[in-house]
């Protein structure tokens, strides 16, 4: 006899049902090719075999906007229920194995990958039997993932403003400071005002950024509007625009671990700075830790204090010109 749902099975693959759910959650293609680390035509197929399978559309595309069409939306409902039972499936496989094999997805902010992949390593040292994956976004698709349940644990600068049905806890300090050119004319100073910092050209981090919302609120209580002189997509970019003198910003101090003491850059001693922040690992409500999760989260707690270190080197050797200077003045 003739069963629709194994014939179904037998000519779906994983594959396309990932490709469909990332379109689904995205409300686009392109998005999803980025996510999944495909080309918009490996999309395009994979969707184009899902419907053939299917029979029926399962997207409609009005403009530039892509929309769920009735069938779409009952396979989007299939597709969540058959994610969370693999999701149980490979937890309870994970907790049989203990941490002699298992898997952790890790999703972080894009100012964590300056110590996250240093942490998963020495996770993986412990832990030799377990592999690992790293996705690194801005905030706004960090959230995403998390809301759509896509990893294990999640890295966060601050806990969303939002409402999102998650369990979050801070793990270790994440200050922000103003940073420039270390010839800039305030390279030596101290204590000085923020509203000296209007007149100069600013580089910040594009929109969706946590660390720009928290710079420009910083501004906005103080009654000041910064000169943007230019937005940038990655704590890098805004490193060299620093680098070449194109303007002054504001950064993670995490994002300044690795400057050697013959560094270009230096910490401007602003009034109000650092504004301090915390970084959170969350999860989402209600979801069921595997052991490897669990373990990664009690190895975190081990590695505050080496965080904790690297940060007073890195503050130390960015500051140190202006320390020498002022105790030159006081002698």
């Amino acid at each position: 006899m003739f069963d629709p749902v194994l014939n179904l099975a037998r000519h779906v693959s994983l594959r396309q049902l990932q490709v469909f759910e990332a379109i689904a959650r995205l409300n686009s293609f392109t998005k999803a090719a980025d996510e999944l680390y495909l080309t918009q035509p490996t999309v395009s197929t994979q969707i184009k075999r899902l419907t053939d399978v299917i029979g029926l559309p399962l997207f409609e595309q009005v403009g530039r906007q892509v929309y769920l069409t009735d069938a779409g939306r009952e396979l989007q409902a299939a597709v969540e229920q058959i994610f969370r039972v693999l999701d149980r499936l490979e937890m309870t496989v994970s907790d049989i194995k203990g941490l002699k094999h298992g898997y952790l997805r890790l999703c972080v902010i894009t100012t964590a990958k300056f110590f996250a992949p240093e942490v998963l390593g020495r996770f993986c040292q412990r832990h030799s039997g377990v592999d690992v994956s790293l996705k690194v976004t801005n905030r706004d698709r960090v959230l995403e993932r998390l809301v759509a349940n896509k990893d294990d644990l999640y890295i966060l600068g601050q806990n969303p403003e939002r409402e999102i049905d998650m369990v979050t806890r801070p793990f270790a300090p994440n200050p922000l400071y103003v940073i420039a050119h270390r010839d800039h004319p305030l390279a030596l100073e101290t204590d000085i005002p923020l509203s000296r910092l209007v007149a100069e050209p600013f580089i910040m981090r594009e929109p969706g950024s946590g660390i720009r919302d928290k710079v420009l609120k910083s501004f906005e209580d103080h009654g000041l509007k910064p000169h943007v002189r230019m937005e940038l997509g990655s704590n890098e970019a805004i490193k060299h625009a620093v680098y070449g003198k194109l303007g002054i910003s504001v950064l993670s101090l995490h994002t300044l671990i690795h400057e050697t003491a013959h560094t270009q850059l230096c910490i401007l001693d602003v009034e109000g700075f650092p504004l301090e922040r915390q970084w959170h690992i969350a999860h989402p409500k209600g979801k069921e830790l595997s052991v490897v999760a669990k373990a990664f989260l009690d190895f975190l707690d081990e590695e505050v204090i080496g965080l904790r270190r690297d940060l007073d080197k890195a503050y130390s050797r960015l500051t140190r010109r202006r320390r020498e200077a002022t105790a030159a003045k006081a002698s």
